[in-house]
């Protein structure tokens, strides 16, 4: 898509505890900085997840408890960080702590949260939601652009597929290149199975190490990759987690098909 280093944007996603973020950042630290593409790297956690399945589901830390983790991981691993807000007051004390902004795919159509995000002044990470058309993410720009924003991405993280399922159409990457300055393959959002595990999003994550060679050949300018020490017992999206292992081969093999495109 454009012409820079990878990028690549790690997490637990959701913020279950500062060991387990800690854990995540240092492992993330290590596998970048042994690369020797130069590469770089966003730390991925949210405060606060609003659109869980279940009334019962984790939710996360909660708004201060969040952002003190995310300002400890800045600090100790010299990395930029980001987080998702839910409604405009979250805009101001969350730009105060984060380098990035993110706007949930289920929200990338709501004029006053992306207005106010947009006029912090800090980059947004906008997630093309699940039912839209990606050259309509034209509007969800527009919006923050006119509130200041200098800078935004805009993420692909799937289709609906009928009720339960999700699919990627790579097309959606070049069209959406053409009016952001960055476009992300979200991996492992991608392949949930949205409320097919019963009170919860289900998954295939036996698919991201390919997705995310498809995604680096295609050429977008960065990936979305969900990790945890053991996927199995994460708090949120653990049918689509991977290993640290397994970020590890995709991490490298992603960065070969980048060089090869």
């Amino acid at each position: 898509m454009h012409d820079r280093a990878p990028l690549f944007i790690i997490g637990p996603c959701s913020l279950e505890s500062r060991e387990i973020s800690m854990r995540v950042a240092e492992f993330t630290a290590f596998l970048l900085e042994s690369l020797d593409h130069p590469s770089e790297w966003v730390f991925k956690g949210s405060f606060l997840k609003d659109n869980r399945t279940s009334h019962d589901s984790y939710r996360g830390p909660g708004m201060d408890e969040g952002l003190r983790i995310l300002e400890e991981i800045s600090g100790e691993f010299s990395v930029r960080t980001l987080t998702d807000i839910h409604n405009a007051q979250q805009a101001v004390p969350t730009a105060q702590v984060v380098d990035i902004i993110q706007i949930p795919a289920f929200l990338c159509r709501q004029t006053s949260i992306l207005q106010a995000a947009g006029a912090t002044g800090k980059p947004l990470n906008i997630k093309k939601g699940q039912f839209m058309n990606p050259e309509n993410m034209r509007g969800a720009v527009a919006k923050a652009v006119a509130a200041g924003c200098p800078e935004i991405w805009l993420t692909e993280r799937g289709t609906f597929f009928g009720y339960g399922d999700l699919v990627v159409d790579f097309r959606s990457l070049s069209v959406m290149s053409g009016f952001s300055q960055k476009v992300i393959l979200d991996v492992t959002h991608s392949l949930q199975r949205p409320g097919a595990a019963g009170g919860i999003s289900g998954g295939c994550r036996e698919f991201a190490p390919a997705l995310a060679r498809a995604g680096a050949a295609w050429g977008v300018d960065g990936l979305f990759i969900e990790t945890h020490p053991d996927p199995s017992s994460a708090l949120s999206d653990s049918a689509t987690m991977v290993d640290f292992d397994t970020l590890d081969g995709m991490v490298r093999k992603a960065v070969i098909h980048w060089e090869g495109r």
